[in-house]
């Protein structure tokens, strides 16, 4: 299978799912495509992938469409911008899906399953216990009609999962793995539809692209192991697959999978630090293209002249934030005129309302000017250089302190929202939790925060800084004082 196609016809897409705070991984899945359709003059499309109800939230559907815009990249339709095949969320499209799972069960490839959770825990229990890989054991798949018909009319709750052939394999040609070739026996019996009538992200996946008209499914290496069931849907629903093919994760420097938990992770959290977008899509477009020495320095444009889908490295995308440092104050030296230049730290300055909300915040708190440097420059460092003594002056022992960090940095996670008022809700019932007073849970966050234990309102602070600078300086912190802990300081 060829991943070239004629000009006209080629259309891509982009479906991240707004659980979060956008990742550089969705930036470079992004850009992938993005080159894609510009190298093929074709069409690339953003599809919001909100099946995940409990998740999902308009707050985070916002961060993604405000990330790939300041990433500079354009889509041709979407759910802010509309077109031909909307809508562009999935939300939105739930009555389009079912007629599908009904005519993938009605030619008997699929079948309604009344397992409960609690049924399904004990046998994926029961299989790790065996040394097995837990799937779907296949109970409902005998049940009669007139059995199936009785229960679903008592109303019992069920969902509908896809028959899987019992021997031999699935072959396929990837983009870029060229020929694969999964054995049918380690696919699961994927649910297409949930109790709650909503599709699976895998069925509603296969429905969009192909209404979309998509011909070229790029995405992260993580999916290749679906690309089985996604076939099968395809053929079940006697549907031509679009070409697939699937990139290579972005790593750390030691291989290991780019994550929130070792390296910040988040684009806003590198627009937040001063990187330019230019900088950062030069960074991840060269993992596309093949250049010799001292081309690095290269515009979309260029990017796009130069990218080969047909020889793509199989290595990995290294996420090497020194290279990324190098190309970053290239950019600004370089490509930047004077004018231009300042122009961009204005515009960075005042990113978020960052500097007017810290401003305000400083006016009652300083008796001349030249103390702001001080008092509110954390909201705009990138680093703030902690050490074991910045935790001098808080009472508690280092041995505390960590804990109310460990404490801290998940449940600031799980929060839907990132206000002031949301903020204080969540440190309130942490300092609960831990059965200490605020004022000993606020003493070392505000230390990690802004470097300092005279400062600017925590809460506030938090809230200007994002949910990405926060998560990364309470890490910063809590290393530094794991080894003040360690060593008995």
């Amino acid at each position: 299978m060829n991943t070239s196609a004629n000009a006209s016809g080629v259309r891509v897409r982009i479906a991240p799912s707004p659980t979060g705070e956008p990742h550089v991984g969705t930036a470079y899945i992004a850009l992938f495509n993005y080159l894609f359709a510009k190298k093929h003059g074709g069409a690339f499309i953003l599809r919001i992938e909100d099946t995940d109800a409990t998740r999902s939230t308009s707050e985070f559907e916002q961060k993604v469409l405000d990330a790939l815009k300041w990433c500079g990249l354009e889509w041709s339709e979407g759910p802010d911008v509309g077109g031909p095949y909307g809508p562009y969320r999935q939300s939105e499209r739930k009555d389009i899906y079912r007629p599908y799972v009904d005519r993938i069960v009605e030619a008997g490839h699929g079948f309604k399953c009344f397992c409960t959770p609690e049924r399904l825990d004990k046998m994926r229990e029961a299989q790790r216990a065996a040394g097995k890989p837990p799937k779907y054991d296949g109970l409902c798949l005998h049940l009669t009609a007139e059995e199936v018909t009785k229960r679903v009319a008592a109303g019992e709750p069920h969902v509908v999962r896809m028959k899987i052939p019992t021997e031999g394999a699935c072959k396929f040609v990837d983009g870029v793995y060229g020929p694969v070739e999964i054995p049918w026996d380690a696919v699961d019996m994927q649910v297409l539809l949930k109790a709650d009538g909503m599709p699976t992200y895998h069925m509603a996946n296969v429905v969009d692209d192909h209404l979309m008209k998509i011909t070229h499914v790029a995405r992260g290496e993580e999916w290749l192991a679906s690309v089985p069931k996604h076939i099968l849907i395809y053929q079940y629903l006697g549907l031509e697959p679009p070409v697939f093919m699937h990139l290579s994760l972005m790593r750390n420097a030691d291989k290991s999978k780019l994550s929130k938990r070792k390296n910040p992770t988040s684009i806003s959290y590198y627009s937040a630090l001063g990187y330019l977008p230019e900088a950062l899509m030069n960074f991840l477009g060269l993992f596309f293209i093949q250049i010799a020495e001292g081309e690095e320095l290269l515009t979309v444009d260029q990017l796009a002249e130069k990218f080969d889908p047909e020889n793509l490295s199989k290595a990995g995308a290294i996420f090497d934030i020194q290279k990324l440092d190098w190309l970053n104050g290239r950019w600004l030296r370089e490509q930047l005129s004077e004018e231009d230049f300042t122009q961009r730290v204005l515009e960075w300055a005042m990113e978020n309302d960052r500097v007017r909300q810290g401003l305000r915040l400083s006016q009652s708190r300083i008796s001349k000017l030249g103390e702001l440097p001080d008092l509110a420059g954390f909201l705009l460092k990138s680093d703030l250089g902690l050490t074991p003594a910045s935790f001098a002056r808080v009472k508690s022992t280092p041995e505390e302190i960590l804990e109310v960090l460990n404490q801290v940095q998940p449940d600031l996670e799980k929060m839907p929202e990132w206000t002031v008022e949301s903020i204080e809700a969540e440190l309130r019932a942490s300092a609960d939790r831990l059965g200490k007073k605020l004022k000993v849970v606020v003493a070392p966050l505000f230390v990690a925060v802004s470097g300092s234990s005279r400062s600017l309102p925590l809460f506030d602070s938090m809230a200007i800084l994002g949910r990405s600078v926060v998560r990364q300086r309470l890490k910063v912190a809590a290393q530094v004082v794991a080894s003040m802990a360690g060593s008995g300081k």
